[in-house]
């Protein structure tokens, strides 16, 4: 095998490279909203007038969206550490979509927010997986 064809077999597919780096910038941005403006943030989400507790997680995870954000775009340049990467975000947001629709079918009182978050969570599972399939080639 020749060095090009080594160098164009370790790069990442650039499709899929540009869906990770896409997807790391709005998990930073997503976490900034979160995390510094809480409030309006989860408004939009569909939390009528979030009380404290609920700001606090969503700061929590704010935290957490912005950590795996920076570490997609740090490993960009590593196709099966971005692929672990996308993964793993994935496999956040296939909990985030578990958490929306057992307090949908529970009954917790945020109906509305759930039945708005469950699909929102659920395209960003199938972004990741398919995301992370390319990265997989």
């Amino acid at each position: 095998m020749s060095s090009a064809s080594a160098d164009t077999a370790a790069a990442p597919d650039r499709l899929a490279r540009l869906g990770a780096t896409a997807i790391a910038a709005g998990r930073i941005a997503i976490g900034i909203g979160a995390a510094g403006l809480t409030r309006p943030a989860l408004r939009a989400l569909g939390f009528p007038e979030p009380d404290g507790s609920t700001v606090a997680l969503a700061r929590l995870a704010g935290g957490r969206d912005i950590a795996l954000g920076l570490h997609g775009l740090s490993v960009r340049d590593d196709p099966a550490e971005l692929r672990r990467s996308v993964l793993l975000g994935a496999a956040v947001d296939a909990g985030d979509a578990a958490a929306f629709a057992a307090a949908l079918i529970r009954g917790d009182g945020i109906d509305r927010t759930a039945a708005m978050n469950v699909p929102i969570a659920g395209a960003a599972v199938l972004a990741g997986v398919w995301v992370a399939a390319r990265l997989g080639r």
